[in-house]
């Protein structure tokens, strides 16, 4: 019985012996290795159909290369030669001017791997046929960067979507895709890969990238509509803004497969920053809107806030950028316009009343001084005609008649102290021709004789 009990055992529990381990090949031996793959690949390349096909990419290089010296220069005098053409058309010139060697590379190159694959098969097109890929995948890659214009952004865009045309036609993207997605790390049960993270950079680039191409191209549009107040179009233009990158920014949260419901956690997060530390930012966000609504102030306005005179050259939606006449920019937040005192020269009308003050001497005829000063404004090319200056009376002074001279100006953001001091001048001219005097404060001194001179003191 402990017979069959032992057999039956073994043969469901067979023995398990080790195997014998394998020897590692020695250092000759991989050596060997090595140089037998090499031979076999230097074998392959000296076939004979693979030396024609690159011989054919060298001599089509240097054919485009010879084609290009020919005809760029005329081609760029013919561009500078060009007058009315649109920008964009000039635009693509240039760059087809400067990549026309690749061009014509890219036509050659597949131009002779249609031919061979009918004279001699796909399998005597290989090589040919990858150059043809990459040239055509560097030209595409060069026009769509040229739509950037940063130099850093459009290098680092060029540089990305070579190497990923690269892997694509080797074959290669896969294993990238697959090595990239095995360096991971979990984050709350959320695994979050290397790929991913790549995945969601170049996805929210390009879908930035694209919103503010749209976002110029609106703008462009809207502002181009002149039968629209410039307020409504700078409100359209943020709104516009607002909801593509919106919109953009969702999608690309899409993509990564992130879940839009948790954007509820974010929401409390930032209402809670705004209830501690941005208010200030709200508040010139919510007042920017406001001007914009109710159109208080516009770009172009000429304002006047606690000293700053200037006119408006940007309303954003924080700020609003002020330019003065000696250059200086001010970025003055929204908020300031709604909780203070603003002075809009142009808010209702473009015209604006300047007021200077002179005086004319007590033996000058009144009435010729106010017909005098009241056309001298006149000779200024700046000053309008209608509605005409006026001369007033308004003190009888101490050594003089004065006078006040009113006068209206369109172009206030010229400046206003030069025209003052032109119309000054043009006064002065008229004045001096009819021998009127602009008096000055005189005093007389009067000196009294003492009868009792007054004795030297003698210093004894």
């Amino acid at each position: 019985m402990e017979e069959e009990t032992r057999s039956v055992s073994e043969v469901i529990t067979p023995e398990v012996r080790p195997k014998p381990v394998e020897e590692l090949p020695s250092m000759v031996e991989q050596a060997e290795i090595v140089f037998d793959m090499l031979e076999k690949i230097a074998i392959r390349l000296m076939q004979p159909w693979l030396a024609y096909q690159f011989l054919i990419i060298f001599g089509l290089m240097f054919v485009s290369w010879c084609f290009v010296q020919l005809y760029r220069s005329r081609m760029r005098a013919w561009l500078g030669a060009s007058h009315g053409l649109p920008k964009w058309f000039l635009r693509c010139g240039s760059v087809l001017t400067k990549w026309l060697w690749l061009l014509v590379l890219v036509i050659l190159l597949w131009g002779a791997v249609l031919t061979m694959r009918e004279v001699a098969g796909p399998s005597r097109t290989y090589f040919i046929s990858i150059a043809a890929t990459l040239a055509l995948w560097w030209f595409v890659v060069v026009v769509i960067t040229r739509l950037v214009k940063s130099k850093s952004v459009r290098t680092m865009l060029r540089w990305a979507l070579g190497i990923f045309a690269v892997l694509e036609i080797l074959g290669l993207r896969d294993a990238f895709a697959n090595a990239f997605d095995t360096i991971a790390f979990d984050t709350g049960g959320t695994r979050v890969s290397l790929l991913t993270v790549l995945v969601a950079v170049v996805s929210l680039a390009v879908l930035f990238g694209v919103a503010s191409f749209l976002s110029k191209a609106g703008s462009k549009r809207i502002n181009s509509m002149d039968d629209m107040s410039p307020s409504i179009r700078v409100l359209l233009n943020k709104a516009l803004q607002l909801g593509l990158y919106t919109i953009a920014f969702l999608i690309g949260l899409g993509v990564i497969g992130f879940d839009i419901g948790n954007l509820a956690l974010l929401s409390g997060a930032i209402a809670f920053g705004i209830g501690f530390g941005l208010q200030k930012i709200v508040s010139n966000l919510v007042s920017g809107v406001i001007i914009l609504l109710d159109k208080s102030i516009k770009p172009g306005d000429v304002i006047s806030l606690d000293g700053t005179f200037g006119w408006i050259t940007q309303l954003g939606a924080r700020y609003a950028s002020v330019l003065t006449r000696d250059g200086r920019e001010y970025l003055i937040p929204n908020e300031d316009f709604i909780t203070s005192q603003v002075i809009n020269w142009s808010h209702s009308s473009d015209l604006v009343r300047l007021e200077i003050q002179f005086g004319a001497d007590y033996n000058s005829n009144p009435h010729d001084v106010k017909r005098l000063a009241s056309e001298a404004p006149l000779n200024v090319s700046r000053v309008v005609k209608t509605p005409k200056p006026v001369c007033h009376i308004v003190n009888f002074g101490d050594s003089s008649i004065d006078f006040t001279l009113r006068f209206w100006i369109k172009d206030s953001t010229a400046g206003l102290t030069n025209v003052r001091g032109d119309v000054f001048l043009a006064l002065w001219d008229a004045l001096k021709d009819n021998d009127i005097e602009i008096p000055f404060p005189r005093r007389d001194v009067t000196i009294l004789n003492d009868p009792h001179e007054l004795m030297p003191i003698r210093n004894d």
